[in-house]
């Protein structure tokens, strides 16, 4: 047993718990287990009735407002588990400061992370708020709107329907982002060349609608991963990355990024691959494991997504990753999904369909795809031809130039070239 994001130990009863209690009140809820050390091990409490008045206590008196929590002895008293749930009043206050886990510590939020959690306590979204520049012009979402759903009336009456505007608060930050001008960022295009050392065009779309920016790098993207061949009378488009995967991966950036983080959504362009960059992590109360399944779909901009949807540049909410992965189900490298606290970043390569590989080749590698210098210790467990036939096989595929094989002996490491 150990330490996680949602787990901590206390040996002792001091002070210090009253911190997590904040945070795990403030985000996704979790446990302390009073009588453990910081390696799992069970040193059990003294008095513990004592001691689960003395958490009670502590908890009343230092945390505001207050949280909501349930306190059991287990272990034949030796324990004391305080379950911590995530607070519908934020932010949690200990000593005026709010706090937050990072991995198996709790940290001081900063300003920023306030912010946002005094909104998420008053059930307020950033894009709801009102934008702080009220002389705006829609000329591109109405003819967005034209030509996609045929809306010939285009007036505020239009803009309520879409919750971009109302009497009282003028436009908010869903309508600013799909302002003609605005001072949103947007996003930030590099075209590499042989390596990152080699930037053969940099390019950045910002401060103009959300929908400018999405069609503009859609256009870069044609540039780069598109191509025509003539066959016979006729031309035929060839993909090199499908564009519907491209599409998706930008109207997601869009839809879920964190809007009040001054960061470009970062798209790095290679001979090999696409890397969509977007700043902000899942919102609250969705897992990694949820987001990648597509099992549940927490919209951080609802407003904005509801227009991307109207006008058809996303289909059904939650199925965008889903989507990418039914591109890439015939390809021999599949997408790569990266979510991290602050960031998500997909990776979307190149086609590879006509490598000439065998079916067993094929098996490896998709396996070596998915990561990075492999020893054979490591691969054959996950072939049904055993380690002798795989050694071959991988030689075979160096051979082919498809594999690099580093090292010798025992220190030999296989990777996709």
């Amino acid at each position: 047993m150990r330490e996680t994001r949602t787990l901590e130990f206390k040996e002792t009863i001091t002070n210090t718990f009253l911190k997590t209690v904040s945070a795990f009140s403030n985000y996704d809820g979790g446990i302390i287990l009073f009588g453990v050390d910081d390696d799992g091990n069970v040193k059990g409490l003294s008095n513990i009735k004592q001691a689960c008045l003395d958490i009670e206590n502590k908890i009343n008196d230092s945390i505001s407002p207050q949280p909501n929590y349930t306190i059991e002895v287990q272990n034949n008293d030796q324990i004391i588990k305080l379950t911590v749930k995530s607070g519908f009043q934020k932010p949690y206050l200990y000593k005026s400061k709010a706090y937050k886990r990072n991995d198996t510590a709790t940290i001081e939020v900063d300003t920023l992370e306030f912010s946002r959690l005094i909104l998420d306590g008053k059930n307020i979204r950033f894009e709801e708020l009102p934008c702080r520049d009220q002389d705006l012009s829609f000329e591109i979402l109405h003819h967005k709107l034209k030509e996609s759903i045929q809306i010939e009336t285009f007036n505020q009456d239009t803009l309520k329907t879409l919750s971009l505007y109302n009497d009282i608060n003028g436009y908010n930050n869903a309508a600013g982002l799909l302002a003609d001008i605005n001072y949103f960022p947007g996003i930030d295009i590099v075209r590499f060349g042989e390596s990152i050392n080699i930037i053969q065009k940099r390019i950045t779309f910002e401060n103009t609608s959300v929908l400018d920016v999405y069609e503009k790098a859609l256009a870069v993207f044609r540039d780069y991963y598109q191509y025509e061949v003539i066959q016979g009378a006729d031309r035929k488009k060839q993909e090199k990355i499908p564009e519907a995967a491209f599409r998706e991966a930008i109207a997601n950036a869009l839809i879920h990024r964190a809007w009040d983080v001054e960061a470009q959504i970062r798209v790095s362009m290679f001979d090999d691959k696409i890397e969509v960059v977007s700043p902000g992590g899942l919102p609250p109360g969705i897992t990694e494991e949820e987001y990648l399944s597509g099992k549940l779909s927490i919209l951080r901009n609802r407003n904005l997504a509801n227009v991307f949807y109207r006008l058809g540049f996303v289909e059904i909410f939650g199925t965008g990753i889903i989507r990418i992965k039914q591109l890439y189900e015939q390809n021999l490298i599949s997408p790569v999904f990266d979510v991290s606290e602050n960031t998500i970043k997909i990776v979307l390569p190149v086609l590879e369909r006509n490598l000439n590989l065998t079916d067993d080749e094929k098996i490896i590698f998709k396996l070596l795809s998915k990561t990075v210098l492999k020893p054979i210790s490591e691969i054959a467990p996950y072939v049904s031809f055993g380690k002798s036939k795989t050694t071959q096989l991988l030689k075979d595929m160096e051979q082919k130039g498809i594999v690099l094989i580093e090292g010798k002996g025992r220190g030999t490491k296989y990777i996709i070239k």
